[in-house]
């Protein structure tokens, strides 16, 4: 599967429903082996099984748009342990997996946790985290 937004994430954002620089994002990293993206049907965190989410998620900071693009200050997530990683999930946290919107997903990275840190270092170019 190839990264992209989520539907419902977009629909909210369109609506005016979420907003990137108040509303809290948290980035988690993804076991692909443990969950099979939707982008389509999947519209709240509980569809992400929780076997699939390596490490404690981490609050997005200093959140950023400029010409449609979504920004934030890299992440880094302490002491992860857990299973491979291949993608990493963004999602809008509400007060629980059931009320979470999952926003973004992107593919394309291999991690294997070892109990250190891992940073998440957004891309500097014009794609920067995702556009709308």
């Amino acid at each position: 599967m190839a990264s992209g937004l989520y539907a419902k994430a977009r629909k909210a954002f369109l609506d005016g429903d979420m907003d990137w620089l108040v509303d809290v994002f948290k980035v988690v990293l993804i076991d692909v082996a443990d969950y099979t993206v939707d982008l389509a049907a999947h519209d709240f965190l509980d569809d992400v099984a929780a076997g699939a989410r390596v490490g404690t998620p981490v609050t997005l900071t200093c959140q950023s748009v400029g010409n449609g693009v979504a920004d934030a200050t890299n992440a880094t997530l302490t002491a992860v342990t857990g299973d491979p990683c291949e993608a990493i999930l963004i999602y809008k946290f509400v007060t629980n997996d059931a009320d979470s919107i999952p926003v973004a997903y992107i593919d394309g990275i291999t991690v294997t946790p070892n109990g250190g840190d891992i940073t998440i270092a957004w891309d500097n170019g014009a794609s920067r985290i995702f556009s709308l």
